[in-house]
């Protein structure tokens, strides 16, 4: 399973990339915003700034509603670096502006996907990637773990190369229960990943193995 971080925030992508284990980016405009990324000028240069961290994919979202606008805007977005995937809404004309896009060889992202039959008219649009809103899905008592089963099982029958991906990641068992099911990629906060690295297991053991050597007791370090 490959590793995105969402979000907009620099420090918190060099972080997730120095750590050796990120593959992409995802962001939006509220991710934008949160950041006080404004404008259309400061928001294109900040996707460029993204591109020149990270070796992978980074998604670009439209803000566009309308197909002949998402398909303006996209291009705009496209021709900013070669690792931009354009970001497009699970809407009518997102669905349009996909096939458009994939024509074309351009690589897209459907996002707010929240059935199998969204997901599988993205697939059938040619999307790159679909994306799934488990967080989302949860706060409403839904499981969005068995809507990534039950996508992937859809993919699977027909031969679908559009790629899972886990979005609306919240935290660290979002992220195991996802690479169970076997999501092509998850996307979540640094928090989610960073989160992997704990177990008090670890932590305890470390600290023994360092005492001991601070004590010269190396003979009986229990391992």
């Amino acid at each position: 399973m490959r590793f995105f971080i969402d979000t907009a925030n620099l420090k918190d992508i060099e972080e997730a990339q120095n750590l050796g284990v990120l593959d992409g980016v995802t962001t939006n405009p509220s991710l934008m915003a949160k950041e006080g990324i404004v404008g259309e000028e400061n928001i294109l240069k900040h996707y460029v700034d993204i591109c020149n961290i990270v070796d992978g994919d980074v998604s670009a979202e439209v803000i566009s509603t309308d197909y002949t606008d998402m398909v303006s805007e996209g291009e705009i977005l496209a021709a900013l670096h070669p690792q931009i995937v354009v970001k497009l809404p699970m809407i009518a004309d997102g669905v349009k502006a996909c096939k458009y896009f994939s024509d074309k060889k351009i690589k897209t992202n459907v996002t707010l996907v929240f059935s199998v039959g969204q997901a599988l008219l993205a697939a059938k649009a040619g999307a790159t990637y679909v994306s799934p809103f488990l967080g989302r899905l949860d706060d409403i008592s839904t499981d969005g773990l068995h809507l990534i089963e039950e996508i992937k099982q859809v993919y699977g029958n027909y031969g679908f190369e559009t790629e899972i991906l886990a979005a609306s990641i919240r935290h660290t068992m979002h992220v195991v229960n996802c690479a169970k099911i076997g999501a092509d990629v998850m996307t979540g906060p640094l928090s989610a990943i960073e989160g992997l690295l704990s177990h008090p297991l670890t932590a305890s053991g470390l600290k023994k193995f360092l005492a001991d050597y601070q004590k010269g007791d190396n003979q009986n370090i229990k391992v």
